[in-house]
């Protein structure tokens, strides 16, 4: 028989990183969850990914007991990687903080791939590619 699920959580929490402060102790919390087991088995889960940017989805049950998935980064996470940036430009539009090459545009579509809602590779480099704009990153055509 399927548990019963009581809610959705959606968090963004630094790969091996999380601990029981805010935001995942506000959010597991309130409904009753062992925060600790959370926090040890996603730190142990993303160990090798650690400082980067994951969100991840927990689904908690109505017996008190719940289950995650973890994705890949956002985007623009995967962008100030790939060219090295602290953070995107504060002006988007006037000043440019890096560019992004057709290629690099091609392999963050590629990893990010599972969690866009598309299947085409060429709407993925476009999705790539206008974050990229409004983080300030010129890209090659």
């Amino acid at each position: 028989m399927a548990k019963k699920i009581k809610t959705i959580i959606k968090l963004n929490v630094k790969a091996g990183e999380a601990t029981a402060a805010p935001p995942v102790g506000t959010a597991l919390g309130p409904h009753g969850l062992p925060i600790m087991d959370f926090v040890r088995s996603f730190n142990e889960k993303t160990q090798d990914q650690k400082g980067t940017i994951l969100p991840v989805v927990i689904t908690v049950y109505e017996d008190r007991t719940f289950s995650y998935t973890i994705k890949k980064p956002p985007v623009a996470e995967l962008i100030k990687k790939t060219l090295g940036l602290e953070k995107g430009s504060q002006t988007a539009g006037k000043t440019t903080v890096g560019k992004l090459t057709a290629l690099q545009a091609k392999k963050i579509a590629e990893v990010k791939m599972p969690d866009l809602n598309t299947k085409d590779l060429e709407a993925a480099i476009n999705i790539v590619k206008g974050t990229a704009r409004s983080m300030g990153v010129e890209t090659e055509e």
